[in-house]
């Protein structure tokens, strides 16, 4: 099942940068700016660094002498060096309440959500705890890999657990989603909470098990121009590119829910 999810998204993924590539350079259309030699910086969510990178590359393609260049990690450390005054253009937040401490210290002025996701359980294939449900993580000797609470991931997994009523002693708590991942995928935990787009991502590396959508966590993805941008203009494009129909039709191939 995992395998046909994943076929689908590469489909759409081609299909969207084929389609970015044999656009136009126009600033209306695309979302890009118009002619010139440009260079931004987009701080993104872990969790975006996929389906990013798509889009980046379908920016500077439909807008020839632009560059974007990323730098991923967890949203509160990001948010925390834009407050410190780290050089970016544009923040990708996977958290309102992160994105919202960006503009309470001054770093972003304004923001719009693009996105949403939902946490899902990944597990190694061959799925040695033998996890069939998100109670299984708090059985006795079931290994379990979280974000660190302060990090959206972290926040939204302990948000899960008291929403289900769990007590879950995770033995590992990571600084994002994707270094989460990264212990399912070595095997070295039973289970992971990771985000749904985690797992699609991943493709047989892991086996995903699915949380009902009554006991499940949503999580927001809001984006902005970092106010200290040199280049506001082209930030701006890149932010409007994103929210395009192009921007869109990339993040739901990649799994994300609309905004």
């Amino acid at each position: 099942m995992t395998r046909v999810r994943v076929r689908g998204a590469a489909v759409a993924l081609t299909c969207i940068a084929l389609a970015a590539c044999s656009s136009t350079s126009s600033g209306g259309a695309t979302g890009g700016p118009v002619g010139g030699s440009h260079a931004i910086t987009v701080y993104a969510a872990s969790s975006l660094k996929d389906v990013f990178t798509l889009l980046g590359k379908n920016f500077s393609a439909a807008n020839p002498g632009t560059t974007v260049t990323f730098s991923f990690g967890a949203s509160s450390t990001l948010g925390q060096q834009l407050a410190q005054g780290a050089p970016a253009d544009v923040f990708a937040s996977a958290s309102n309440n992160t994105m919202q401490a960006a503009v309470t210290a001054g770093a972003v002025s304004s923001f719009s959500v693009f996105a949403t996701n939902v946490l899902e359980v990944a597990t190694p294939p061959d799925n040695p705890g033998q996890v069939q449900a998100l109670s299984d993580l708090a059985r006795a000797g079931v290994t379990v890999a979280v974000c660190q609470p302060a990090v959206p991931c972290g926040a939204a997994a302990t948000q899960l657990f008291a929403k289900a009523g769990l007590t879950v002693h995770p033995v590992s708590q990571e600084v994002d989603v994707k270094a989460v991942l990264t212990k399912v995928t070595l095997g070295e935990v039973d289970a992971g909470v990771v985000y749904v787009t985690d797992v699609l991502a991943a493709g047989t590396k892991v086996h995903g098990v699915l949380i009902p959508a009554d006991t499940n966590v949503s999580t927001s993805y809001p984006i902005g121009v970092v106010t200290a941008s040199k280049e506001q203009t082209t930030a701006a494009a890149f932010v409007a590119y994103v929210l395009s129909p192009a921007g869109s039709a990339a993040l739901t191939a990649a799994g994300f829910g609309p905004a």
